[in-house]
């Protein structure tokens, strides 16, 4: 090339680049497999050489994306609590003005996104750990945050926001035996309920439950 001291071959600037973008594919289409087998075959059923073979890869590249299977289910997890957008979340619990009902229905919408777009792999991940315990308590560290989190609102709101008798930790424990995936699932795969109905079921019921003073909500129609 014009320019070029001979002898030095041309730079390639981009390289790297290139590289990180085909790690990231590479990932993807392990990601992929890996859920798709999983779903279909059940986690016993399925090995990491099927995953491999599925993405199109070797086992040895499985094994240094992902660690071992249990990292793989741990990988589809943390993907599905990112698919349910928290950083949403965040802003409408900090929205200037917001009140106790808006961050209940806030944190309604939460768990439908989550469990519309990976209820699946929240239900895999659970049944795994009953033989994986790495996986049992990666899914009972998941619940402890979410309660957590849950507790640190109820404990935001001033004095007479609670229903009486309910306290953070009681409306926690309500919120987490209403809001779950198999509540969801029942209603949605059994019952013919949308997604939307589910939300709007639980933002109604969470508001009489534990507000004193319970906005009207909508009931839930069908659709």
């Amino acid at each position: 090339m014009v320019g070029e001291p001979e002898g030095e071959p041309a730079k390639r600037p981009y390289g790297s680049l290139r590289r990180a973008a085909q790690a990231e594919v590479t990932r993807a289409d392990i990601a992929r497999a890996a859920r798709h087998l999983f779903l279909d075959r059940g986690w016993t059923a399925t090995t990491v050489r099927d995953v491999a073979r599925e993405a199109g890869v070797s086992v040895p590249t499985v094994y240094a994306v992902y660690g071992n299977k249990t990292g793989l289910a741990r990988a589809l997890a943390d993907a599905a609590d990112l698919s349910a957008e928290p950083g949403r979340l965040l802003a409408a619990l900090e929205a200037p003005g917001v009140e106790p009902a808006g961050q209940l229905a806030a944190m309604a919408a939460f768990d439908r996104r989550l469990f519309e777009r990976a209820g699946e792999v929240i239900v895999l991940v659970r049944e795994a750990g009953r033989s994986e315990p790495e996986l049992a308590t990666f899914y009972a560290d998941g619940r402890r945050r979410a309660d957590e989190t849950r507790t640190g609102v109820f404990t935001s709101w001033p004095p007479g926001v609670l229903r009486p008798g309910v306290d953070p930790r009681t409306a926690a424990d309500v919120y987490a035996a209403l809001c779950t995936v198999d509540v969801y699932r029942t209603l949605t795969v059994e019952r013919g309920w949308s997604a939307e109905r589910v939300e709007q079921w639980w933002t109604g019921t969470l508001a009489r439950e534990l507000l004193a003073q319970s906005p009207d909500a909508p009931a839930a129609t069908g659709g």
